[in-house]
């Protein structure tokens, strides 16, 4: 047994202490007292997948086996191979031109020579105008490796030929690479319609390697359950004159682009679907991969026509059709992965976060607070504290839409700005800050400036309307100005984003204010707009409003570099260090 396993088995590196397993066994007596020859048989098989770690190894105990003869397909009159045809391939045209085709037997290459013209005529021919196809394994077991190469062909090109699988033969140590062929009988169904394989634990063998080699071509897609991890080539061999037989895998298919296996492991399904579900789960993928081109190009139209600055959208537009029309589209299975790969791509080609796929999230109801809640609510949102020298700090993470505001405008200035207003200086921790709307900023920055004159703090471009707002610091606000004398500085991190971002921009292009911490975000922009794509249930986020750049490049993309680079844990206490000398200075 020893001898048939080293010589045969078709991993000869996993063999290692085999031999000394075997005379282990035979000087065991509890093993060698064994009076049943199948409980011996079944001790035997559990001891060599143990060594070998291989389930497919096993003894038997068979006195009236009787090697099997592959059959072979006789000659038979047209009418005869027509009904034999009929009964083992099932096909059909479902709803949307759809082809669904079932073989439950993989013909080598010498039978399918003999029935190509009539397979042609019942089958393929028919198969060919569909615009998708659904190849269903769930039932094909190993048959003949020569037919590895005709089924794979027809689902590529003729040129180049592609190395499919390379399979090695312990008992010749030879190993044969498996091509694409460049004839073939008929038309090939192409590299650009939707392929679907359902895979079952039924698929075994030859079917199994088919499946494998499709998939890593990304040729195919497989919805159902894992395959059953057989062989490529089981050798069932007698142990000398006993009636012990051990089945042995002789032969190991190794795939040239994964470098890898299906033996033993089996297929891993792109889509798992249970038996009942597995046809209408692939029907929808289909029909998803149907809806794909549409969404990719009015997503770049979407983008082309809205994003905020016009030379970066048609460029972000022209690449991504151009990544369609490449196929990378082209193995979508949901939605989901639709939206992710979308999102992936956008921020890619653009480097703004924000250009991404989105819920339509419904509008959210007006709360309806009560004068107590919202005076928790503002002392929970905002953080504030004197420290030495008088200094103010003052800490929140999210701007407020400008009307939210201003509705609590005088529960904010008593309840947290009244704190600070009156210090000798200034700290605005916006480390933190996640940004969110933009139409508090002109209020906000209107604290630190001075009510004698209006002052002109940003420009902001919308693409959609091609309008420019002027953004002008208020000559009214609830509460008191801390004025433009005193000293401010502004803490940032590399979290800092958004509304956040515009207001740093601001307090820095007008120098009223010094920035500690880190660049802030890379890939932001003002609040984003959501777009529906065509009639589809998919959305996008696309930011459509710029900062004025006529005095400098914009920050959206680029991120604000601080006046005083430190880190972001570092950036309190550099910054009170900064104003405690400035202020003991004055003194």
């Amino acid at each position: 047994m020893a001898k048939i396993v080293l010589d045969n088995y078709c991993s000869p590196e996993k063999l290692a202490g085999m031999k000394q397993a075997i005379e282990a066994a035979t000087s065991n007596t509890e093993i060698l007292n064994i009076p049943d020859p199948e409980t011996l048989a079944n001790v035997l098989s559990a001891g060599v997948q143990k060594t070998i770690n291989d389930p497919r190894l096993k003894v038997s105990f068979e006195p009236n086996y009787v090697p099997p003869v592959t059959p072979q397909l006789p000659p038979l009159p047209p009418e005869q191979l027509v009904t034999i045809l009929q009964t083992s391939i099932k096909l059909d045209i479902l709803e949307g031109n759809i082809g669904y085709l079932r073989i439950d037997h993989i013909l080598g290459g010498e039978a399918a020579e003999k029935v190509g013209p009539l397979l042609m005529e019942l089958v393929w021919n028919k198969i060919l105008p569909t615009s998708a196809l659904i190849f269903a394994l769930r039932y094909t077991g190993s048959e003949d490796i020569s037919g590895l190469p005709y089924i794979v062909s027809y689902f590529t090109e003729a040129e180049p030929l592609i190395h499919i699988d390379s399979v090695y033969d312990c008992p010749s140590d030879t190993t044969t690479e498996l091509f694409t062929m460049s004839s073939l009988l008929g038309k090939r169904y192409g590299t650009t319609k939707p392929l679907i394989i359902l895979t079952s634990k039924n698929t075994n063998g030859i079917a199994e390697d088919v499946a494998y080699c499709l998939q890593s071509l990304k040729r195919a897609t497989f919805v159902g359950e894992k395959t059953a991890g057989g062989s490529i080539k089981l050798d069932k061999i007698k142990v000398t004159d006993t009636d012990f037989y051990i089945t042995v895998p002789s032969a190991k298919s190794v795939n040239p682009v994964t470098g890898s296996t299906w033996e033993i492991t089996g297929v891993t399904p792109d889509v798992a679907a249970n038996a009942e579900d597995v046809l209408a789960t692939a029907i929808k993928v289909v029909n998803l991969r149907a809806r794909v081109p549409a969404i990719i190009e009015g997503s770049a139209a979407l983008i082309a026509d809205n994003y905020a600055f016009e030379a970066v959208g048609v460029d972000v537009s022209e690449k991504l059709k151009g990544l369609l029309a490449k196929g990378e589209y082209s193995m979508i299975t949901s939605k989901e992965g639709l939206e992710a790969k979308l999102s992936a791509d956008l921020n890619t080609l653009s480097g703004d976060k924000s250009l991404k796929t989105t819920s339509e999230a419904p509008a959210l109801p007006p709360m309806n607070y009560s004068p107590e809640m919202y005076i928790e609510l503002v002392k929970v949102s905002f953080q504030t504290d004197i420290l030495e020298n008088n200094i103010g700090y003052l800490r929140f993470d999210m701007f407020g839409d400008f009307e939210e505001v201003k509705a609590i405008a005088q529960i904010i200035v008593e309840h947290v700005w009244n704190k600070v207003v009156n210090t000798d200086a200034m700290i605005i921790d916006l480390r933190n800050n996640l940004g969110s709307p933009t139409t508090a900023i002109s209020g906000f920055c209107s604290y630190f400036f001075d009510a004698d004159k209006q002052i002109l703090l940003d420009k902001l471009h919308d693409r959609p309307s091609g309008t420019t707002k002027e953004l002008w610091t208020m000559s009214e606000l609830t509460g008191t100005r801390y004025g433009s004398k005193k000293s401010l500085l502004i803490l940032t991190s590399k979290a800092t984003a958004g509304a956040a971002e515009e207001f740093v921009y601001i307090m820095k292009k007008v120098g009223h204010a010094m920035i500690v911490g880190e660049t802030t975000i890379s890939g932001s922009s003002h609040p984003p707009k959501t777009f529906q794509v065509g009639g589809t249930d998919i959305f996008l986020s696309i930011p459509t409003v710029h900062s004025d750049t006529a005095a400098g490049p914009a920050w959206e993309g680029a991120g604000i570099a601080p006046h005083i680079p430190v880190s972001a844990d570092a950036a309190l206490n550099t910054a009170k260090g900064i104003l405690n000398k400035h202020l003991t200075g004055q003194k």
